[in-house]
């Protein structure tokens, strides 16, 4: 039996999350429909209604549906097939969402990579692939003029990121981008959007040819457990789960409430939770290309979103703008912060920023990652304990081990999160043994995915998120968990953040190291006394930071998450 039928297989798997989800719920069913498709329903259902707005620009389903069906034409045009991969190197701009729903319908499977990528980092992508077309933002021509004919490309599509602008729009932001960045050259390498569109008019093909849930539909990128890259092979069954458990837990949403896309299409998390299941659920979602964290509370008031999902950094971001005085949040209906630890200190302050601008809703965490397509857990309306990332959302199911025995751990006892679903992606590309190695069957006879996260479960069913294996701290002998000394330290009135990474020690092993930033208008020269202090006090003294670091702003990685690699190699000082 294969991997894809034994996750298919009916489960016996004990639940005490079940009481939270009615018979019907837990029964989810997975029509055998394609990604396209499942749009196309949305469009057949709700013509009229706006599918996204980028800026000013508003796009029905209907429109949505003849601009996706126009690039499928012109890919078939470039002998586009089944199986085929193309990659999609964009911000959240309309012509990524086209080009991914386009290749869907022919069966292709888009390699969606992040436009801040390096060089070199593009070029293995695309060998790693081994992609057919880029579609790429023209902003980045520089980064694949040297290296695009060391790849099998045949041909790149180029993106203005006004193309989709209305006219007065787009005038202005040509202005502010004139002598910016190098133009490509127009030939038949290099074409332009409109002109890759334009070969749809003279096509007489017609695409009648169906694809169901289990055809690989899109390449994500994942560190896995053992941090080096990886390209996660997901299938149309994936997210069209994904919609459908939203759908069950997120009941006061309602076709015609809209989602702030902040999160990248390049990423599981935006993908799946703030792109596809809104438009498949006849949700708005708002396209954001470029996030400007100094004017979130401005873009809330703008765009009067009912759902909200991102990272912690986001919401951080969130509270401490002040660029509106009298900002209305009670459109709000829920905020939901994923893919990375929420320190309960920021999670009170959210809450009070909500409740002082009006809104009702309370932010709640979920927990996920690209190998089980983003989202495995939420909390949500009246099923949330503060602290926890929520239950399994139906159809998914946990189970908490022991890394050196596989065997179940008892409530409330940290182990490795290990996770079940129909959802699980089919494994990574060209890499058999990583994918067995992240993908196991157990003595249950269920396949589950080895995430390398820490957590424990409580009687309830309810997942606490404990951090990365990888950046468990074992100081002489024993366990030292980050995320509880980085919630300790938070809770100290004059500190804004703080991170602990361990470092090396000559007997100990490891040591935690603290790095901390502070609330304006304090200076760790004054305050380090008082916080070591604080830290003695609240942990146990094998949990104590060895150093305090304090640091004007934390590094982070493309996706707004601390980078805690940058952390492990900082041996400077205090910031002035």
């Amino acid at each position: 039996m294969s991997i894809l039928e034994l996750l298919k297989k009916k489960k016996t798997i004990k639940s005490p999350w079940s009481k939270y989800y009615t018979k019907e719920e837990l029964d989810i069913k997975i029509p055998n429909i394609s990604l396209y498709e499942q749009i196309l329903r949305s469009s057949l259902k709700f013509p009229k209604s706006i599918a996204y707005k980028y800026f000013n620009t508003k796009v029905s389903y209907k429109k949505f549906v003849k601009q996706i069906d126009k690039a499928a034409l012109s890919f078939k045009k470039l002998n586009i097939g089944k199986g085929d991969i193309v990659t999609i190197c964009m911000p959240n701009i309309p012509e990524a969402l086209i080009s991914f729903y386009a290749l869907n319908k022919l069966g292709a499977i888009a390699n969606m990579l992040h436009p801040l990528s390096a060089e070199e980092e593009i070029k293995q992508s695309l060998i790693s692939t081994n992609s057919k077309y880029l579609v790429m933002i023209d902003m980045f021509y520089s980064k694949i003029k040297d290296n695009i004919k060391d790849t099998n490309v045949y041909k790149v599509i180029f993106v203005n990121v006004s193309n989709s602008l209305n006219i007065f729009m787009k005038l202005g932001y040509k202005i502010s981008q004139m002598g910016k960045y190098e133009k490509y050259p127009h030939n038949k390498f290099f074409i332009s959007w409109n002109k890759f569109i334009r070969m749809s008019l003279f096509s007489k093909d017609k695409i009648t040819k169906k694809y169901g849930k289990d055809t690989p539909a899109v390449i994500l990128h994942s560190g896995g457990t053992s941090g080096v890259p990886k390209n996660v092979v997901i299938q149309n069954r994936s997210f069209i789960l994904a919609a459908r458990q939203e759908e069950i837990a997120l009941k006061r949403l309602r076709p015609n409430d809209s989602c702030l896309a902040i999160m990248p299409n390049f990423h599981g998390f935006g993908l799946s939770v703030t792109i596809h299941t809104p438009l498949a659920l006849g949700y708005t979602t708002i396209l954001i290309p470029q996030f400007n964290s100094k004017k979130f509370d401005t873009l809330f008031k703008k765009t009067k979103p009912t759902c909200v999902l991102g990272v912690p950094t986001l919401f951080e971001a969130l509270i401490n703008c002040h660029n509106e005085k009298n900002l209305d949040l009670s459109s709000l209906k829920y905020i939901v912060s994923g893919g990375d630890f929420l320190p309960k200190t920021l999670e009170d302050k959210v809450n009070k920023y909500l409740k002082e601008h009006n809104s009702t809703a309370q932010i709640v965490q979920g927990y996920g990652l690209s190998e089980a397509l983003a989202a495995v857990t939420l909390a949500f309306d009246d099923v949330n304990k503060s602290g926890s990332v929520g239950i399994p959302l139906p159809g998914n199911y946990i189970k908490i081990i022991n890394p050196a025995t596989r065997k179940p751990v008892p409530p409330n006892v940290v182990g490795e999160i290990c996770v079940n679903s129909k959802g699980l992606m089919i494994g990574y590309l060209n890499n058999e043994e990583e994918t067995n190695e992240a993908l196991q069957i157990h003595s249950d006879g269920h396949v589950w995915l080895h995430t390398g996260d820490l957590g424990y479960m409580d009687k309830d069913g309810f997942i606490f998120y404990k951090g990365r294996q990888k950046r468990m701290i074992v100081t002489s002998g024993y366990n030292v968990y980050p995320s509880h000394i980085e919630e300790v330290i938070e809770s100290h009135p004059k500190v804004l953040q703080c991170s602990v990474v361990g470092i090396p020690h000559p007997y100990k092993q490891e040591v935690p190291k603290a790095f901390i930033v502070l609330k304006d208008g304090y200076k760790g020269i004054f305050v380090k006394a008082e916080i070591r202090e604080y830290a003695r006090k609240h942990l146990a003294k094998y949990m104590i930071p060895y150093e305090f670091v304090f640091r004007k702003s934390l590094p982070k990685t493309k996706l707004g998450k601390v980078d805690f690699s940058k952390l492990k190699s900082d041996l400077g000082e205090d910031d002035d």
